[in-house]
């Protein structure tokens, strides 16, 4: 192979007329605003889609006869005006939500949402699934809203793989290189021309990342490329690939990705006060703010490790313990035994950061718990997986009852304008009006769906099922011809599918626990269904397994082996390499969308919200989103929320309440046509879906709720410790230190209630409890009755926390709290008595993990 001596970048040539494309081309907001994409699409349909909807790297290709033509052509002209000033009124725009907020800091990006993979549109291949795919939708997100964010992740050569089967219907896999300066993204250089890099040190020497620019809308999203000759060929293959490698790739992105994703924003001159890691591959950079503190401030760790906890955010989308990423003590020594000692902990301490048990010395280091305890609050993706979340990582905070583990949650959204097709997206502003992009939330526009005439939604769905139709045709075509499948067989393509038909999409990662060949448990009851003469039904898989994930990857194998029998050819189809453009086909064009994960593993899921939002029905087990969203009217549940120790009988009984679904309710239901040719019953319920999904499950209400719940708390107390010095995170970490070596000695002596005879329901129940303080004062302390109605077993339900105040009685260290417990029904009631730490610039008080029980 030949190596240049001189390498330069060659620059799309375009005429003054077409300026603005340039522009426009590298600002994602076309990914989202169809008429900016439509401009595209109009001067070179053919190529758009060749690029794989990539508007740079087409302007590149495109001939110059074709750009002088589009230059002269007043129509075309005439358009790119048009998305100019749509363009130029959106990025300058006054008056969004955030604008409107008092709280909200104007002037500077106060907010980093930092994640390992954002999925921001199908020509920018950096992303792997959900994780991504929900990332880049909360950036545009808060584009919309304009949220002053900031985004940081890493840039991958390759990316995730591209997806192919062989004649066996095996999964296979390539990883073809991404050209930088042919995508949608720009270098970032210092006012000298140089490209702004930073540098991380790994156990072999520094390793150089150059900086990256995405523009989305409003907001930019800063990426981290290492594939510069100025490093070793193996530090360069770091950013190869997403979710590549081995342990050791992992935790070098990983360093790479917090460390240096947290220099970068220094780099290019940002210093945002909240942090916000989304999943735990980036909890690396709260020990980077501790460390950039200590340098800075002179700050100890603990000092330092108050103020960047209390600006730091952390959104878990695991809800089992083998997703989440553990590195061995020893790999840990090999990467951060120079680090912690700038840190000035000891090995043990170090590791214990990461570690439900500091002094297990055998225990593997978690990037999950490194981030639970090093932010301010910690929140799963549903109000299911919060719960998940809690019993999961209930022993970090030992002592702490399950409820009050400190993890809430926030459930997930999309971003309507990504997924909403064309068809739909006029519709909407004809009926519920232009508002509804920038206002997805509010209700009243969304009742407004049930105005819009049956004959028209319908046909607009129609529509969208027969393209999708014809995707996957074409699509499996292509996929026969790449497998060398002989010309009858590939002839055959054009006949599969029937644009008419009641068609089921399930698209998502192959992982075993989606259980994506569930309904192909009964194979000879599916295939009757599939072949029913008067209600016949279709079927379009899509999906990736892991490339090490041999079990996904026979699902896979399975559905395609099934598909080739004869009875079913024609009614199912599996699509090749699932990207974000082959979810658009799916999720605007089927009538169900299907999800069967084992719940409760599903951690959220969003793409039955994309599916809702374009008029697709759900039918889903109550996992994740699900489990909030589902009412009779919006949809099917499969199951009732069971939970199963054996999971064959668990895939018996779901499988066949899914046939018995599909037999006796949603067939039916999608067959039965009024006079006039219409499934009105169908349609009533696709509506009733839409008004009661859509208003809740996007991003921008997402965006809102994290900036309202979690950001501006944490930027509240992050300029309370930092002002003066960071005198407050001093005296805190300083009040810290007092409490952990004094609260051994705390005792909670005695109990005793004034307990009137025949306690009735408005009576009250004065309780006294004398606690020996040693070291500590009662200004140190939250003392709290414990107590509620008792279940058989005689333990407390829904218990209710009610303060203690001390009464002035004391006795050398001892002193009496009094509390009052009001009775307002009857039954058994009991009551504890607990003692937690207060103190006026503490957060969350079970964060210390500190709590006694009488």
């Amino acid at each position: 192979m030949t190596r240049p001596i001189l390498m330069y970048t060659i620059a799309p040539s375009l005429p003054p007329e077409l300026d603005h494309l340039r522009e426009m081309a590298y600002n994602l907001l076309w990914a989202w605003d169809h008429e900016l994409m439509e401009v595209f699409i109009r001067l070179d349909s053919d190529l758009w889609e060749e690029t794989r909807h990539n508007p740079v790297l087409m302007l590149g290709r495109i001939k110059q006869e074709r750009l002088d033509t589009a230059a002269h052509d007043d129509a075309f002209l005439a358009q790119l005006e048009h998305a100019w000033e749509r363009y130029t009124a959106y990025m300058e725009a006054h008056g969004t939500y955030c604008q409107k907020q008092p709280d909200v800091p104007h002037d500077v990006r106060f907010a980093a949402y930092f994640s390992a993979e954002f999925g921001l549109t199908e020509c920018l291949p950096n992303y792997s699934g959900g994780l991504g795919v929900l990332a880049g939708d909360y950036l545009k997100s808060a584009s919309d809203i304009g949220l002053p964010l900031v985004g940081v992740g890493l840039l991958y050569q390759q990316g995730y793989f591209r997806q192919y089967l062989n004649a066996d219907g095996w999964q296979q896999e390539r990883y073809p290189d991404n050209d930088f300066y042919t995508l949608p993204i720009r270098q970032e250089h210092n006012a000298d021309g140089t490209p702004i890099t930073v540098s991380v040190d790994y156990p072999w020497g520094p390793i150089v990342a150059q900086v990256w620019k995405v523009q989305v809308g409003r907001v930019p999203l800063y990426l981290l490329d290492t594939n510069i000759p100025i490093n070793r060929q193996a530090d360069q293959d770091i950013t190869d690939q997403l979710y590549g490698g081995d342990r050791e790739t992992r935790i070098q992105q990983e360093v790479m990705l917090g460390v240096g994703g947290y220099r970068a924003l220094r780099a290019v001159g940002l210093r945002p006060a909240v942090c916000h890691m989304n999943e735990g591959h980036a909890a690396f950079l709260s020990l980077e703010r501790c460390r950039e503190l200590m340098q800075e401030e002179g700050l100890t760790f603990a000092e330092a490790r108050e103020a960047a906890m209390a600006g730091t955010v952390f959104t878990t989308h695991t809800p089992v313990p083998a997703g989440n990423d553990y590195f061995a003590p020893d790999l840990m020594d090999k990467y951060f035994t120079e680090y912690y000692k700038r840190l000035g902990l000891s090995r043990k301490d170090f590791l214990g950061l990461g570690r439900q048990n500091p002094n297990n010395e055998s225990e593997d280091f978690c990037m999950t718990i490194l981030a639970l305890r090093m932010a301010a609050c910690t929140n799963g993706v549903s109000r299911l997986h919060g719960a998940v979340s809690r019993k999961m990582w209930q022993n970090v905070w030992p002592g702490v009852p399950l409820q009050d583990t400190p993890i809430t949650s926030i459930t997930n959204g999309i971003h309507a304008p990504s997924w909403v097709s064309r068809d739909m997206d006029s519709l909407f502003d004809r009926y519920l009006g232009p508002r509804w992009r920038d206002d997805p939330g509010d209700p009243v526009l969304w009742n407004r769906v049930h105005q819009i005439p049956d004959e028209e939604l319908w046909r607009t769905h129609e529509r969208r099922r027969e393209r999708l139709v014809a995707f996957a045709r074409n699509r499996l075509r292509a996929q026969l011809e790449a497998r060398g499948a002989p010309p009858s067989e590939v002839t055959l393509a054009e006949e599969v599918l029937n644009p008419e038909a009641l068609t089921i999409g399930f698209g998502r990662r192959f992982a075993t626990y989606k259980r994506s060949a569930l309904l192909l448990h009964d194979e000879e009851r599916l295939i009757r269904i599939l072949t029913n003469k008067d209600r016949p039904v279709q079927i379009i898989f899509a999906g990736k397994a892991h490339p090490r994930d041999n079990p996904g990857k026979e699902l896979i194998r399975q559905i395609i082996h099934f598909e080739r029998r004869p009875e079913v050819r024609h009614r199912m189809v599996f699509i090749e390499d699932y990207d974000m453009a082959v979810a658009r086909y799916l999720v605007q064009g089927v009538d169900v969308w299907l999800n069967t994960p084992r719940r409760p593993m599903e951690a959220s899921g969003t793409s039955g919200m994309k599916a809702t939002l374009n008029g697709a029905i759900n039918v889903s087990v109550l996992d994740g989103w699900w489990a909030e969203a589902y009412n009779i009217n919006t949809g099917w549940a499969i199951g009732s929320g069971e939970e199963y120790g054996n999971e064959a009988y668990q895939d018996e009984v779901e499988s066949n309440t899914l046939y018995d679904l599909l037999e006796k309710d949603i067939a039916p239901l999608f067959y039965l046509r009024s006079a006039d040719g219409l499934p009105r019953a169908w349609i009533n319920r696709m509506k009733t879906a839409m008004r009661t999904i859509c208003p809740f499950f996007n991003t921008n209400r997402l965006v809102c709720q994290y900036a309202k719940e979690t950001y501006l708390p944490a930027l509240a107390r992050h300029n309370t410790l930092t002002d003066n010095h960071l005198e407050r995170a001093r005296a805190l970490a300083a009040w810290k230190a007092r409490l952990q070596t004094s609260w051994a000695a705390l005792r909670i002596v005695e109990v005793k209630a004034d307990m009137p005879d025949g306690l009735k329901v408005g009576d009250t129940l004065t309780v006294h409890a004398w606690l020996d303080l040693g070291q500590l004062t009662p200004d140190d302390l939250a003392v709290e009755l414990y107590q509620g109605q008792l279940d058989a077993d005689g333990d407390i339900l829904w218990p209710k926390p009610i303060p203690m105040t001390p009464s002035g009685q004391v006795q050398d260290t001892r002193h009496e709290f009094v509390g009052e417990i009001p009775s307002h029904t009857s039954g058994r009631h009991g009551c504890t008595v607990r003692v937690l730490p207060r103190h006026a610039d503490l957060g969350d008080p079970y964060q210390q993990g500190l709590i006694l029980w009488a």
